[in-house]
């Protein structure tokens, strides 16, 4: 399964140790490695990129787990996370489509104290072991969530309720007269407004995760086309796996925009 991956490490000489063996694991068909950085908190609390891969589209999901991380974890996580929680609340949004929610965030904020480093990567892994207890040997604390079908489901879920909104406001303002009415209609187009920004950002989902999917089984061919045997076999798996999920994700999300385009004929 795809995983979002934080290991933590004292400092950062050790964290880039811990990218290196990532990338070992890779190399030896245990995991695929779609994208990774370190990063570092010094002294004052201040965080910063210190190495990154530019892996396009593969890279999605790191680059913005990293520029997060960095944005919400740069202070005091309890002031991160709580007070300055409307400022960052549209990066908060970001990761909760990831898959990645404030309770991971708060986790990995409480140990990444200043002074220690981390890497951030986005891997396909079968089992948990072989980062485990390669990171745990190069002095590692691995904190994972898996990256899944939810969000994509929740996305339509929210179309459903914005129109079941909508509908209810152009019934009351049916029966509705003067001021009432007036003010019943600037809701209508506020809420067709935020329907047409979720049209447009469920469009441009769908053109992401496939750009996301296109970019991840070609590493995954790559991959596979040094591996032999048992190895090959596996990853070959871990291909078809990523058509079938990609194919699910594709099906909500258009399901999703259909309902926005019904909607917005209304």
């Amino acid at each position: 399964m795809d995983k979002i991956l934080v290991v933590i490490f004292d400092d950062e000489n050790k964290a880039y140790e811990g990218s290196r063996t990532l990338q070992d694991l890779h190399n030896e068909g245990s995991i695929t490695l779609y994208g990774k950085a370190v990063i570092a908190k010094d002294a004052s609390g201040q965080m910063s990129v210190k190495q990154t891969d530019d892996e396009g589209p593969v890279g999605t999901a790191v680059g913005l787990l990293t520029g997060s991380l960095i944005g919400l974890l740069g202070g005091p996580v309890g002031v991160a996370l709580g007070a300055y929680a409307g400022m960052f609340g549209g990066m908060i949004y970001d990761l909760a489509n990831l898959g990645v929610g404030e309770d991971f965030l708060y986790e990995v904020g409480q140990y990444l104290e200043p002074g220690k480093a981390a890497v951030v990567a986005e891997v396909y892994e079968t089992w948990v072991l072989p980062v485990d207890n390669r990171m745990q040997a190069v002095g590692g604390v691995v904190f994972r969530r898996t990256r899944g079908e939810i969000v994509d489901a929740q996305i339509e879920r929210d179309v459903v309720a914005l129109n079941a909104e909508i509908a209810e406001l152009e019934a009351e303002l049916n029966q509705a007269t003067g001021e009432a009415k007036a003010k019943l209609q600037a809701k209508i187009e506020a809420a067709k407004a935020r329907l047409q920004a979720m049209r447009e950002s469920i469009q441009a989902k769908i053109e992401t995760s496939q750009q996301e999917t296109e970019a991840k089984v070609k590493a995954l061919q790559e991959q596979a086309a040094k591996a032999e045997g048992e190895r090959k076999a596996k990853i070959e798996a871990r291909i078809a796996e990523l058509k079938a999920d990609q194919k699910r994700r594709s099906e909500l999300l258009h399901q999703a925009w259909e309902l926005t385009k019904e909607a917005m004929k209304v």
